[in-house]
């Protein structure tokens, strides 16, 4: 904890929730985690597809971490509060009470996560109707936004829907808890709602999709008071709210962000004097951040409007004020490789092995790869076997959710060794699966040079080094690790007045590590891995196609 000659420091406190955690940080005003925390939070999945939460669950976690960060520090030192949090959909009535998202009538599970896919049919009409709102959105909605998952609770729950006093985005619903305020954040509703900074609610798309009950009431149950990112809520934290999360009453809490976005804001404006990297004395639209957890998100700015066939956006302000964002992103990857790696029949030997070497099953795997690789690079490993990692449909830049994973080139092989290389297979995959996003971003009109990664993938140098051959960008590596926590920092230390601009504590308290090279002459073999790669979809819609002839 810190010492009396540092009373001065003022402390910031990010709370991020993911899918699976919620975890906390203690940061300073240059950007260091000073003390960190996190709990696990429940996921029920009642059938396939439906992936339900507990907002109380959430707000008990959140309560957790951060008493435990905060211990033994003077109050006086701590100075603002910033959540972020996935872009789940979270459901109460009129008296800000539970409801239940399930038609097995369970109130405490109220909250529809990101990626629960059970509103497919309803997407599909949404994408039917071709409304202009759509251009902001790839053309395409998602089944991961808002309005789908609304429809399916007014088409499917009908007793939920009557007494619907609010919905919230998740990082809404965390300001809210800790300020009474209502407000909702540019970032969300922009991003997943389709409100426009210029425009707000057009209210034809509600009354086209069928949601007109949403505009009578002047949008109060969806929000109709929008606060930028890092912008101070009300009057600050709340008594009730100050006494469970062990915070002083009345300290500054800032409109939210989404998980990614809060990761892209702590990596994408660190300062990079003196890398010799091709973004420096660029402007920050050279960069994209790659927030890369259970799923991975592709984060690149403009200063003007870039529609990108397939890419969320271009938001205004969602995640950098004044600047447009452009959302890749793929909806399974770390989920993806543990999913592959778990489900191998030699998982045991590897769990057991990795154990005794007191090491994690992924750094077991890196240095197995290495041992059976002898003189080729390791990545050349992967010459007789391809993977398409759309296991859980595909997101950017195809907006394809009927799409499947597939593996082609597999054996009657069942030890270590196979298991070693379709882990190396997924994660180029999803590599490739980058590439595609980047090309289709740069086709439009962006020009990337350099890729800032963040997120528990981004701690695997394996992950890292592929991102960096087979896109042929370096890949540049925060300082702190945990860039989401920062990033939810930052917002605190936005609201709190300490700092003019979002841009100046972005550029003081994102702080960049470590930078990998791509290997250039590994080149020819991942472009033909690209090859490949786009064989393999296209073959998959052939089959499709000859079986839909039946």
């Amino acid at each position: 904890m810190p010492s009396e000659k540092q009373a001065a420091v003022k402390y910031y406190v990010g709370v991020d929730v993911g899918s699976a955690s919620v975890r906390a940080a203690l940061v300073d005003g240059a950007g260091t985690v000073v003390a960190h925390a996190e709990r696990p939070i429940q996921v029920w999945e009642p059938r396939p597809d439906h992936y339900e939460q507990s907002s109380a669950d959430i707000w008990a976690a959140c309560c957790s971490v951060t008493k435990e960060v905060v211990r033994g520090v003077d109050a006086s030192q701590i100075r603002g509060l910033g959540f972020d949090a996935t872009c789940s959909l979270v459901v109460v009535d009129k008296q800000f009470q539970p409801l239940a998202v399930n038609s097995e009538g369970q109130s405490q599970r109220n909250v529809i996560m990101w990626m629960d896919h059970r509103a497919a049919s309803q997407v599909q009409r949404i994408n039917a109707t071709q409304h202009r709102v759509l251009s902001y959105v790839g053309g395409a909605m998602s089944v991961e936004m808002q309005p789908p998952k609304l429809l399916w609770i007014k088409e499917n729950l009908p007793e939920s829907w009557e007494k619907v006093g609010y919905f919230f985005d998740l990082p809404d619903f965390l300001s809210w808890k800790a300020t009474g305020v209502t407000a909702r954040s540019l970032c969300t509703v922009v991003c997943k709602w389709t409100y426009t900074s210029d425009r707000g609610w057009d209210d034809s798309f509600w009354k086209m999709i069928g949601l007109e009950d949403l505009v009578k009431d002047k949008y109060e149950k969806i929000g109709n008071h929008v606060l930028s990112p890092g912008e101070a809520v009300g009057k600050g934290l709340t008594a009730g709210a100050a006494e469970e999360l062990g915070l002083p009453e009345g300290i500054a809490v800032a409109a939210s962000l989404i998980d990614a976005h809060a990761g892209g804001l702590g990596v994408i404006g660190a300062d990079v004097k003196g890398h010799n990297l091709p973004c420096e004395n660029q402007p920050i639209t050279s960069r994209v951040a790659m927030i890369c957890g259970t799923s991975s998100c592709h984060m690149g700015v403009s200063e003007t409007p870039i529609f990108v066939p397939g890419v969320w956006g271009p938001y205004f302000s969602a995640m950098v004020p004044g600047l447009w964002l452009n959302e890749g992103g793929q909806s399974a990857t770390g989920k993806l490789i543990d999913h592959v790696v778990r489900g191998h029949v030699a998982f045991p030997e590897l769990e057991a092995k990795a154990e005794a070497s007191a090491h994690s099953i992924y750094t077991y795997l890196n240095s197995h790869l290495d041992l059976i690789k002898k003189s080729l690079p390791v990545g050349f490993l992967t010459v007789d076997l391809h993977v398409w990692p759309d296991f859980h449909g595909n997101r950017s830049p195809l907006t394809d959710l009927t799409l499947k994973g597939m593996v082609v080139g597999l054996t009657l092989s069942r030890g270590l060794d196979e298991l070693a290389l379709i882990y190396l297979a997924t994660i180029q995959a999803i590599a490739l699966g980058t590439r595609h996003i980047l090309e289709a971003m740069q086709a439009a009109g962006h020009e990337i040079t350099t890729l800032f990664l963040c997120g528990g993938l981004s701690k695997n140098p394996l992950f890292v080094q592929m991102h960096a051959d087979i896109t042929g960008k370096p890949v540049v590596l925060s300082k702190e690790v945990e860039s989401v926590l920062v990033g939810a920092a930052i917002l605190g230390a936005c609201a709190s007045g300490d700092f003019a601009s979002i841009q100046e504590a972005m550029a003081k308290m994102g702080k960049i590590g470590k930078v990998v090279q791509p290997n250039h002459e590994h080149k020819r073999f991942y472009d033909k891995k690209y090859e490949v790669f786009l064989k393999l979809v296209e073959h998959q819609r052939e089959y499709r196609s000859i079986m839909n002839s039946v």
